[in-house]
């Protein structure tokens, strides 16, 4: 019998899947945040750090208060490795397989790989892997720049851009990071039990797998929202959902208001079954880093939260509306307005340049005391145990101040 979900429903149900329903119940530990990678398939890695940088706050956002050095532990034990999956992401090393026909196949992946640079540089390309390979793993920053450029990622040395090719062919992979660059090593160094003519599935095989990875994670999905997950081709997957609902993977819901197929997964089977009698409910809060799987399909996160959602950074600041790095505030099951901050470390600091609620969300002495609460179990994470409030909509910022 199809299970039918109003919207708030559907909602919690992914937010089961993601680890956000609830609040972590026990002290994170290293086990914990390589638990959360797993569940979620794929952690995109992101740079930007007026906060703390995307990889580290989505764990956050899920295990609460925990030690960053973990995730390069983890990468450098190898439970995890890096490529390009959804973007750039940190995946668990069980999956090394989903990604591996992409390295095969670099010339498909766009931008990401030019092999007129690499058909151009071959020697000296073959010139750092063999350095590599006598001398021991190695970063950019261990190769002088000789052209007396510099600049930022539209200006790489050349030895970077070598670097970022072999990357992407597999060729070499990232062992650990250290102040969060990466260092490279042989890909056999780094998995030396890997055998592509013994290990490796077919394409098909693994964009199946892929798939049921996008389901497993995201809990609840139609079949526009699968490709996404790992950047797979567009194509219509509502054959594939149908077959894996035959196989009892998926069950198949009615979620109010759609009229497209809708999915959950069956590892949800007993949160499907609170929900249908009105028993899964959310008491969570946490804000969001711009690159969390449960935002960054901005189509999703519309069409499930109507939470229209761009991350401005790249937008002309006299342009922008809410901030530079907003991060979507979660509430109870709905995302209910961003925050634009930063975090001053060396002041222990930090500083809500401004907080924006949706349209009709109510600055209730409930919701000031959730984001209050939230807000100081981030700020003391970062380091910077003082709130500065700047801006947020009137009678919220007298209470969270007060």
């Amino acid at each position: 019998m199809t299970v039918h979900l109003s919207l708030q429903q559907a909602r919690h149900l992914q937010l089961a899947a993601q680890g956000l329903l609830a609040a972590p119940r026990r002290k994170a530990d290293k086990a914990a945040a390589l638990a959360a990678i797993r569940r979620m398939a794929l952690l995109q890695i992101d740079t930007i750090s007026v906060v703390a940088r995307s990889p580290y706050l989505v764990l956050f956002s899920r295990i609460g208060h925990y030690d960053p050095a973990w995730l390069e532990q983890l990468l450098a034990e190898g439970a995890l490795f890096e490529y390009w999956a959804h973007e750039a992401c940190f995946v668990p090393t069980e999956d090394y397989g989903l990604m591996r026909h992409r390295m095969k196949n670099a010339e498909a992946m766009g931008w990401k790989f030019s092999q007129r640079w690499y058909d151009q540089h071959r020697a000296d390309i073959e010139a750092i892997v063999e350095h590599i390979r006598e001398h021991g793993p190695a970063r950019s920053a261990d190769f002088e720049r000789k052209d007396g450029k510099g600049g930022g990622w539209w200006d790489w040395k050349p030895e970077k851009r070598h670097l970022e090719a072999l990357f992407t062919l597999g060729r070499l992979m990232v062992k650990e990071r250290r102040g969060f660059q990466r260092v490279y090593d042989l890909a056999e160094r780094v998995l030396p039990d890997w055998d592509d003519a013994r290990d490796l599935a077919s394409p098909e095989q693994v964009r199946q797998a892929q798939v049921r990875n996008s389901c497993r994670a995201l809990g609840l999905v139609k079949p526009a929202w699968v490709a996404d997950y790992y950047r797979l081709k567009r194509a219509p997957y509502t054959e594939l959902l149908h077959g894996l609902a035959d196989a009892g993977e998926l069950l198949p819901v009615k979620v109010e208001g759609w009229s497209h197929d809708a999915f959950v997964h069956a590892s949800l089977q007993a949160e499907l079954e609170q929900a249908r009698d009105e028993r899964l409910k959310s008491g969570n809060t946490v804000f969001l880093s711009p690159f969390d799987p449960l935002v960054w399909d901005r189509k999703r996160a519309l069409e499930l939260f109507d939470f229209d959602y761009k991350i401005e950074c790249y937008t002309p600041a006299p342009k922008r509306q809410y901030g530079y790095f907003t991060l979507p505030l979660l509430n109870r099951g709905k995302l209910i307005g961003r925050m634009d901050a930063k975090a001053h470390r060396a002041q222990g600091v930090f500083e809500v340049k401004a907080l924006h609620l949706e349209p009709g969300v109510r600055a209730s002495q409930r919701l000031a005391d959730d984001i209050g609460a939230a807000l100081g179990r981030l700020a003391r994470w970062h380091g910077t145990p003082r709130l500065a409030i700047a801006q947020a909509p009137a009678g919220l910022a007298e209470k969270l101040r007060g």
